[in-house]
């Protein structure tokens, strides 16, 4: 049995030039295993998901993933190697239906001409309904404009783009931070058959609930360092909290080789 992390970090360092935004950040992630990352405003989560996601480079540092070693120099080459990121913004076209936002510079061709190509609107609308289908999104139609959907079904679009294009890690930036109760529950079932289809995910969160219903283990971030690695299944929230706040020392237990 291959144990082999699909992601391994290892001393990642980033500086904007005096200032020193992440040191030495250590972090595995399993294949299929779903963690979560948590800290105050200020840790170093958003720049540690910048570089995961290629748009910034680490100014030291290694990435394993796959097996390979690893250098994201934009998205594009992040999720070519099978990395997706849904940011807490959407990044969705409010003006364009569901099919156009799912498809979104990667339509399918019946004629590919440069800039006389005709798309394949009807395998891609029948593909979008699978995509959807296939972790519950419930959209009523392909062709509705965006802006026109709930919070859930909105956020529920991203996720399912993001896992519809051979993605092996998804990155979730506070995938619920805008909802409400009821929209909050449906993207967790969402996230839950991504876990039953083996989709590894990292979900950045201040939500200490969430965290505990969604991850086998979380990372704490403070100040730029990872301080702690807890598995969910042996710790508590007032953990957590310590390694957040300060009031309990830096380490790694729990940490997966």
């Amino acid at each position: 049995m291959d144990t082999t992390p699909l992601l391994r970090t290892t001393d990642i360092t980033k500086y904007y030039g005096g200032v020193r935004a992440l040191s030495g950040a250590c972090l595995t992630v399993g294949h299929g295993e779903h963690i979560a990352i948590m800290g105050d405003n200020g840790a170093g989560k958003s720049t540690f998901v910048k570089i995961l996601s290629g748009a910034q480079e680490a100014t030291g540092g290694t990435i394993e993933f796959d097996g390979e070693e690893r250098s994201f120099s934009t998205p594009i080459d992040a999720r070519s190697a099978g990395i997706e990121t849904v940011y807490q913004d959407l990044s969705l076209a409010d003006d364009l239906d569901v099919l156009s936002n799912l498809f979104l510079g990667r339509e399918e061709r019946r004629i590919s001409l440069g800039p006389l190509s005709v798309v394949n609107q009807r395998r891609m609308a029948r593909r979008a309904r699978e995509l959807l289908g296939e972790i519950g999104v419930n959209v009523p139609e392909v062709h509705r404009v965006v802006r026109s959907l709930s919070g859930g079904q909105r956020q529920g679009i991203v996720i399912a783009r993001a896992a519809g294009w051979g993605s092996k890690l998804i990155i979730m930036d506070e995938p619920t931070a805008a909802l409400g109760v009821q929209e909050t529950a449906h993207v967790h079932e969402i996230i839950g058959r991504l876990k039953e289809r083996g989709v590894a995910i990292i979900i950045v969160s201040h939500n200490m609930q969430q965290v505990f219903e969604l991850a086998e283990r979380v990372y704490v971030f403070r100040r730029g360092e990872v301080v702690g690695c807890r598995r969910i299944a042996e710790s508590a929230p007032e953990e957590i909290v310590s390694l957040i706040t300060g009031a309990q020392p830096a380490d790694l237990q729990g940490q997966r080789a």
